[in-house]
């Protein structure tokens, strides 16, 4: 399979897997990804881990600010395949129109469910019992077209973001790697998907990471595992924000939620629609992540029992 070119365009660390074995088994020819951006507080230039991983490996790479009107690093390629994986830019038709063969993604859900850009993110958040991978021919719609594979992973009770990330990330690069040599000889399957069965995952908003109490806890439980690590749940207390990252349930006959309502030696109890979520795992403002009993240390209950959250 050496002998087939292929483009790569990805950027965060979830594609990484996915380009290593490509890297092992094809002839990678050009990576593109985003540009690079500033970090940290001293906003250091960073390449993404995609272009990280290419200069490793000796491979060109190509950084268009906009695909839609840049791509002639990617003509002058001539690939025989276009593979994709959260490049983090809609691919323009002239692009698509460049390979031999076509141009695959690679996309972290069972589609047509979740299509767009946080597909783990959502299927945390609405208590989903299984995700999983779907390869698919990239066409202009926003993860509409036609699939080629798929690989179904169950949801567990302690998985959030980042464990899911990491599972799907190698499940991505095996189910290509399984795939492709049936894409070359022209032996894959086409499946059209079913619009009627569409759902969409668009990037988290900042207002989608507040906890609102008046939830019931399973739904609160669902928020906090789907925004762990990244960009984490919030709430406010004396105005000032907290993150939490873990939690736990408790169902009740409480009333009046958002409240805390009880304190123990390692949770911050607060009411919501149907009990008390008891908060493990949390960021104060302007403090590191740290478990909620390290917090609390050096704190009397009384400072923080029958404060209201915002």
């Amino acid at each position: 399979m050496k002998d087939k070119k292929i483009v790569f365009m990805g950027t965060p660390d979830f594609a990484v897997p996915i380009l290593q074995m490509l890297i092992e088994n094809y002839d990678v020819v050009l990576v593109v990804t985003q540009p690079d951006k500033p970090v940290g507080r001293k906003q250091i230039m960073t390449p993404s881990p995609i272009k990280q991983l290419a200069l490793n490996h000796h491979i060109d790479v190509f950084q268009p600010a906009k695909i839609r009107t840049d791509y002639d690093a990617i003509l002058k390629a001539q690939p025989d395949l276009i593979i994709t994986c959260a490049y983090g830019q809609i691919i323009p038709k002239e692009v698509l129109d460049i390979p031999v063969i076509a141009c695959f993604n690679v996309h972290a859900s069972l589609l047509p469910k979740y299509r767009g850009g946080a597909p783990i993110h959502k299927a945390l958040i609405d208590g989903e019992k299984e995700t999983g991978i779907t390869i698919m021919y990239m066409d202009v719609g926003m993860d509409t077209g036609d699939m080629v594979a798929k690989k179904t992973l169950t949801i567990e009770e302690s998985d959030n973001v980042g464990t899911l990330h990491e599972k799907l990330s190698q499940m991505g690069a095996d189910l290509l790697k399984e795939t492709l040599p049936q894409i070359i000889n022209g032996t894959n399957k086409r499946i059209k998907q079913n619009e009627e069965d569409a759902t969409y995952a668009y990037n988290i908003k900042r207002e989608e990471e507040h906890l609102d109490f008046t939830k019931n806890g399973q739904a609160l439980l669902n928020q906090i595992r789907g925004l762990n690590p990244w960009p984490t749940a919030n709430f406010y207390l004396n105005g000032l924000e907290y993150k939490a990252l873990e939690a736990e349930f408790v169902k009740t006959n409480q009333k009046s939620p958002g409240w805390i309502v009880d304190v123990t030696k390692t949770a911050i109890g607060i009411s919501c629609a149907d009990g008390i979520i008891y908060i493990t795992k949390i960021k104060p403002f302007g403090k590191k992540v740290m478990p909620t009993k390290d917090f609390l240390n050096g704190l009397t209950k009384e400072n923080l029992l029958n404060q209201k959250v915002e």
